[in-house]
């Protein structure tokens, strides 16, 4: 699928669900040797049509994150291409020693796939500026719904992976997923100063500024039903999201995780309680 950007095609992977809506954006970037962001899913049809849009050259293999529908094609794609794959890490990296701590009590899982055998060619550092063919591309430490999140900039976009999308929020799920570290990378997208945002899934994001305003309030409006909630009654993650979200089942999981993520950053603010050690079942209360 064609795109309204000079030498960029999108290849849309077959794998939508209620939390990759239409499926994986893999991108194809450049003229000559292609540089690929996010090959989606180990799914061979879509892999060969990722190769096609690439013309058979591709140089490098960028990962935002270690998911499965983002990384689980990359090893197959570097095998048919030749090219290495480079992403920040995998999946226990970058997480904040909070959330280091809560994988350490076995808290796993959430409704996003890891992909826990993912290892990169090369790791990039914050700040990484790679030469390409397709020019350069710097990678941005994005942590927030992954500890390892990267963001790409190229030219005048920025490649946001699931960190923003215009078409959902973003599920935060820890131990993978940091509520204090999200808030962190949208402000620094918006200091970057992208004329477009290319999420991983969904369409363009053409006005990043209103965007990100949009997905702060979101987060602080979620903040204010919880806390609203604990006034009302003390509760855990699973309880407090059955009583604010009206969801499907199938969601609930997610949900619960979001509402974890939100206690979790109210109580290293001081603004909720628990009397012992964070975990997924702890109970909360106001401050």
């Amino acid at each position: 699928m064609d795109m309204a950007v000079k030498d960029l095609v999108r290849v849309l992977a077959p794998n939508p669900s209620p939390l990759t809506g239409p499926g994986t954006n893999t991108f194809v970037i450049g003229a000559a040797e292609r540089v690929v962001i996010d090959p989606g899913p180990d799914h061979p049809g879509h892999l060969a049509a990722v190769m096609e849009a690439a013309g058979g050259r591709v140089s490098h293999i960028l990962v935002t994150h270690p998911h499965l529908d983002h990384s689980a094609g990359a090893r197959r794609l570097s095998q048919m291409s030749g090219a290495p794959v480079l992403a920040f890490g995998g999946v226990e990296d970058g997480r904040s020693p909070v959330m280091r701590r809560l994988a350490g009590t076995g808290l796993v899982g959430g409704g996003d796939g890891l992909d826990a055998g993912f290892d990169p060619d090369q790791r990039l550092a914050d700040g990484a500026l790679l030469t390409t063919p397709a020019g350069n591309i710097e990678a941005l430490h994005t942590p927030g719904h992954s500890g390892a999140h990267l963001s790409f900039a190229w030219r005048d976009v920025v490649f946001t992976g699931d960190l923003v999308m215009g078409w959902s929020t973003t599920l935060i799920s820890p131990p993978d997923g940091d509520l204090t570290d999200y808030f962190r990378s949208l402000a620094r997208l918006e200091h970057h100063g992208a004329a477009m945002f290319l999420p991983a899934h969904g369409e363009p994001v053409p006005d990043p500024a209103r965007r990100i305003a949009e997905l702060t309030t979101h987060r602080r409006q979620r903040t204010a039903q919880i806390l609203a909630a604990l006034t009302e009654a003390p509760g855990d993650a699973d309880s407090l999201a059955r009583r604010i979200y009206d969801l499907p089942p199938s969601l609930h999981p997610a949900a619960s995780r979001n509402v974890l993520a939100h206690l979790i950053a109210l109580h290293a603010l001081g603004a909720v309680e628990t009397e012992r050690e964070i975990t997924a079942r702890s109970f909360f209360s106001s401050a």
